[in-house]
């Protein structure tokens, strides 16, 4: 089904892959490691490289499943005939991959740790909310999982790609350039040429990338648009939400997630653990390495009991 196969390996990703196919359609996936499992959802145009170092290092104490959304990373891309590129085609994803490892490889339905960045958020947000009794403990890197924040408007160079007409969408799907201009303006401090490479191969050619352009088309900012269910989710969080250990770990240098996602995520996590890395870009787990991950280590070792 997958129209053009991405290529691997990367020296720094040598896990073993898995797939679970669905209606014709492989989803690729990690699954690393053991203990309580930890689920860890990658955004827009990234792919499940850029949890390599957590997973890493996290693999030891705790079963980590890493998937890559259908379109992207080593994922099938199926053709629009067969598959709608939309946030909730993604949440059904994740549902039927979540039962799959259920029922064929073991996993808890209780004890999960959701781990989300950029679009990843919104997706595990709607899951756990959906779930919360299966839910633990949730992780969130720069991302959101509710409607925009008052005053917010989104970047010039998505709006463009989101409703600035066929032109816009063409040259974005037509080149690699929102893959490439992620991979350096995500970060502050620029990674090595191996690293970026990384990043961007998934996309190299056209026909891989459709899911980058629909995940921008996608953003949901009005109650029309077809994601906006996900996001829609009232004020404030249900009890049993709120009442999960939360980590934050947010780079301060956002070009797209701002001061004021994260005042949201306090606002309705109050209890929240939160570390601000103020020179960090939208890739806080890139700029912010080390740091990321000895916070989300600590976090995780101090509620091994789930909601302590």
């Amino acid at each position: 089904m997958s129209l053009t196969e991405p290529e691997l390996p990367h020296t720094d990703y040598d896990f073993t892959p898995h797939w679970f196919e669905h209606a014709g359609v492989r989803q690729h996936y990690l699954d690393e490691g053991a203990g309580e499992p930890l689920l860890m959802l990658h955004g827009n145009p990234t792919w499940s490289y850029m949890w390599r170092h957590l997973v890493r290092d996290l693999r030891a104490d705790h079963r980590c499943i890493v998937p890559d959304h259908i379109g992207m990373g080593l994922s099938d891309r199926p053709a629009e005939s067969v598959y709608t590129y939309t946030a909730a085609s993604r949440l059904a994803d994740l549902e039927r991959l979540v039962r799959h490892l259920l029922t064929e490889r073991g996993l808890p339905d209780r004890g999960w740790t959701l781990v989300g960045h950029d679009w990843g958020g919104i997706i595990g947000m709607a899951w756990a909310r959906r779930r919360p009794d299966w839910v633990s403990r949730i992780v969130m890197l720069n991302s959101t999982a509710f409607t925009m924040p008052d005053g917010y408007r989104l970047p010039w160079f998505l709006r463009l790609i989101r409703s600035g007409g066929r032109l816009p969408a063409w040259f974005v799907h037509r080149t690699n350039a929102f893959a490439l201009a992620a991979s350096r303006l995500g970060v502050t401090s620029p990674p090595p040429v191996r690293v970026r490479r990384a990043y961007t191969a998934p996309y190299r050619v056209e026909q891989q990338r459709l899911a980058v352009v629909r995940f921008v088309q996608d953003i949901p900012l009005a109650p029309v648009d077809p994601a906006w269910p996900l996001i829609d989710v009232g004020p404030v969080e249900t009890p049993e939400m709120a009442s999960l250990p939360m980590l934050v770990c947010w780079g301060g240098r956002d070009p797209v997630f701002d001061h004021r996602f994260l005042a949201e995520w306090v606002r309705r996590f109050p209890a929240a653990d939160v570390h601000l890395f103020p020179h960090a870009g939208h890739f806080v787990q890139e700029d912010a390495r080390d740091e990321v991950i000895a916070c989300v280590r600590e976090f995780l070792g101090r509620h091994t009991e789930g909601r302590s």
